[in-house]
């Protein structure tokens, strides 16, 4: 089962990124620095819990589209401070617009009870890997 599930998330990230032109986690990261901008480059790579060369190469690569600015912290020059562009809100709308509910219904064909089945028990599943911890 959880090789099934490694599979679909393989699957689900490649068709997120073809759809939204950028991937699952850099989509997190900008959701992530529009809510809490400006946010400390170390701050977000806690919340994401990735190491420092993938937050790094993930900001660059978002920095090179024009979606985030990064500078040093003029108070302590080892910290960065990373600030979304006007570019991440309307990159987020269309996000949320190409990735709607319908368009999950449309691409699996689920129905619209399969879908809230389905988010139950995606739910239930990540409420008992919570109590694992």
């Amino acid at each position: 089962m959880f090789y099934q599930i490694k599979i679909l998330d393989q699957k689900i990230n490649k068709l997120f990124e073809e759809q939204v032109g950028f991937s699952l986690t850099r989509y997190e990261m900008l959701m992530i620095l529009h809510d809490k901008a400006p946010c400390l480059q170390g701050e977000l790579q806690n919340h994401l819990q990735i190491d420092q060369a993938a937050i790094t190469r993930q900001l660059q690569i978002l920095e090179e589209k024009g979606y985030v600015a990064r500078k040093r912290n003029p108070e302590n020059n080892r910290e960065v401070i990373v600030e979304p562009t006007s570019k991440v809100v309307a990159a987020i709308g269309e996000c949320e617009a190409n990735c709607s509910r319908q368009s999950l219904m449309d691409i699996i064909n689920l129905s619209s009870e399969e879908v809230a089945q389905l988010t139950r028990l995606l739910e239930k599943f990540d409420q008992g890997l919570n109590h694992i911890k």
